[in-house]
């Protein structure tokens, strides 16, 4: 099985909030060894979905919630005794079904209302950084969200020749030096599973460098600068 760039994404999100059916999830899994991206973007939407799984607290469907439901039934049952067409012989499991059918309903509405309250409650970063190029023009973008995953969005185009890559780098303090945030292999906006560090701060420096091929051989930004830029806490 084979991913397009633009859908590791949403594929890597919907394996975690356990939107794809039985077949894709295998897919998926058959890849996480093989496949360093999808590995890393399922990462990344692990950390980002935690705060809302955490946040939540198990909820049971309320007493009147159940009686509506059973009255429900009622009401599809009195209609039934007033149809004028006669039931099969061997349907004598109709209102079982009628039962089953709406019960399963009441359950994905609560399901479906549930994960619509989760997912429009956003994840915030902890500090923006807005990157500009030497003549002070904004380039990119990084949200950092401080639980091991980094937003990236470009903002231009960016000329990386053959056998170079970008590289995002933070300073989260002089003792420590800078710090590889990731690459960004295919020159787009990434969503990219960061080593674990110090909760950014305000005037933090972010930046992207041009490396070689794989990443800095050292650890450290080795190649030239080609955005920079100090972050701002988000209030």
């Amino acid at each position: 099985m084979t991913f397009e760039e633009d859908d590791i994404a949403r594929i890597a999100d919907e394996y975690v909030l356990g939107l794809l059916d039985d077949d894709a999830v295998r897919r998926v899994e058959a890849q996480i060894g093989r496949h360093a991206e999808l590995r890393k973007a399922i990462a990344a939407s692990q950390d980002r979905f935690l705060p809302l799984d955490t946040a939540v607290e198990a909820a049971s469907p309320s007493a009147s919630l159940w009686h509506r439901i059973d009255a429900g039934l009622a009401d599809i049952a009195s209609d039934g005794q007033h149809d004028t067409l006669p039931a099969a012989a061997n349907d004598n499991s109709l209102s079982l079904w009628k039962r089953t059918a709406l019960v399963s309903l009441a359950a994905s509405l609560l399901l479906t209302m549930g994960l619509g309250w989760s997912l429009l409650r956003q994840v915030e970063p902890v500090v923006v950084a807005i990157l500009l190029n030497e003549r002070g023009e904004p380039q990119a973008i990084v949200e950092d969200f401080s639980n091991e995953s980094a937003s990236i969005r470009l903002l231009a185009d960016f000329t990386v020749p053959e056998g170079k890559t970008m590289q995002v780098w933070t300073l989260p303090n002089r003792d420590m030096g800078p710090v590889s945030l990731g690459l960004l292999d295919q020159r787009r906006s990434a969503n990219l599973a960061t080593p674990r560090l110090p909760t950014p701060r305000d005037e933090q420096l972010y930046e992207i460098t041009l490396e070689q091929t794989g990443g800095s051989p050292t650890g450290r930004p080795t190649g030239p600068i080609l955005v920079k830029g100090l972050a701002k806490t988000v209030r």
